[in-house]
C-alpha cells in the first residue's frame, strides 16, 4: 500500500503530537527525587531541606505549590498551616507577610525556618537541581510565567492533581512535561494502556508496588518514564532492591542521601 505525500505528512504530524514532552535532563541514569526536600534532617519544604537535597546530589526536589491570600506562590504540602507551624488556618487565609511570621516546626530550637516562596525556590534550584512541582492550588499561568521569568522551562516537571489542572497546564505550557499518578486500581498493561491513551501523561507516578516489569516495558514503548513513590515509614534497602529488580529508573524518596548511596553501591549511579 502506498501513502500519498499528504497522508505521510499527516501521519508524521500525528506521531509527533503523540510523543511525550521531554523531561528535564539529569546527570544520573537513575533519578532520585527528594520528597519535600531532605526533610529527615530539616523541616519539609524549606530552603534548608532543598539545599540538603542539592548537597546530596538528588536529581529533583519535590515541592508543593499553594497560593496565599495576596496571590503569592509558596511551598507547603497541607492546605492548612496547622501541622507544620505554630499557627492555625488555611494557607490561602494568610498574606505572604503573615505566613512568613509563623514559625515552622523543626528538629532544633536554634534555627528559625520560614515558608519559602516559589521565587526563592526557583533561584535556589537554577542550574543546580530540577524541580518536581506538585501543583496543589495555584494558577498555571501565574506559575508558568515565573518559570519563564527565571528561564527554568527545562528544569521543571509538573505533577497534576486534577482534570482542571491538566487542561490548564496544556493550554498555557503545551511543552511542559506533566506527570500523572496511575490509579491504584490499574495493575495491568491493558489498564495502563487505557489510562495513557485517555490522558496522555508525559511521566507516570503512583505506588511502586502496583507496577510490574511488563507494565514498565509497555511504558518504555511509549517513551514514558515511570518514577513512583517509594517513601514510607519503613523505607529502606529492601524496598530499593525490589524497585531496582522491578526495573524502575527513578524513585521519589524520603531518604535521598541514603538512596543515592545505595544506588552507587549497586553501580546504578
Amino acid at each position: 500500500m502506498k501513502f500519498s505525500p499528504i497522508a505521510t505528512v499527516a501521519i508524521a504530524a500525528a506521531l509527533i503530537w503523540l510523543k511525550p514532552n521531554s523531561v528535564p535532563q539529569s546527570k544520573h541514569n537513575f533519578i532520585v527525587i527528594a520528597h519535600r526536600g531532605d526533610h529527615v534532617i530539616y523541616p519539609e519544604n524549606t530552603l534548608e531541606a532543598y539545599r540538603e537535597a542539592i548537597k546530596n546530589e538528588a536529581d529533583y526536589i519535590e515541592i508543593d505549590l499553594r497560593t496565599t491570600k495576596d496571590s503569592q506562590l509558596v511551598s507547603m504540602h497541607d492546605a492548612t498551616v496547622n501541622r507544620m507551624t505554630n499557627g492555625k488556618g488555611a494557607v490561602n487565609s494568610f498574606t505572604l507577610a503573615e505566613l512568613q511570621q509563623l514559625k515552622l516546626k523543626g528538629g532544633d530550637s536554634v534555627n528559625t525556618y520560614h515558608v519559602p516562596t516559589f521565587v526563592e525556590i526557583l533561584k535556589l534550584a537554577k542550574n543546580k537541581i530540577n524541580i518536581y512541582l506538585d501543583f496543589k492550588a495555584a494558577d498555571p499561568a501565574v506559575a508558568y510565567q515565573m518559570i519563564q521569568q527565571y528561564h527554568m522551562e527545562k528544569q521543571v516537571l509538573v505533577y497534576i492533581n486534577s482534570a482542571k489542572q491538566l487542561t490548564g497546564w496544556r493550554k498555557v505550557a503545551p511543552k511542559m512535561p506533566l506527570m500523572l499518578s496511575l490509579p491504584d486500581s490499574v495493575t495491568t498493561v491493558d489498564g495502563m494502556k487505557t489510562f495513557i491513551d485517555k490522558y496522555r501523561p508525559d511521566l507516570l507516578d503512583g505506588d511502586y508496588g502496583q507496577y510490574n516489569p511488563d507494565m514498565l516495558a509497555f511504558a518504555a514503548t511509549r517513551d514514558i518514564p515511570v518514577w513512583p513513590d517509594i517513601q514510607s515509614a519503613t523505607e529502606g534497602t529492601a524496598d530499593w532492591s525490589k524497585a531496582v529488580k522491578t526495573g524502575f529508573k527513578g524513585l521519589q524518596t524520603d531518604h535521598p542521601a541514603a538512596l543515592a548511596a545505595f544506588l552507587k553501591q549497586q553501580k546504578l549511579r
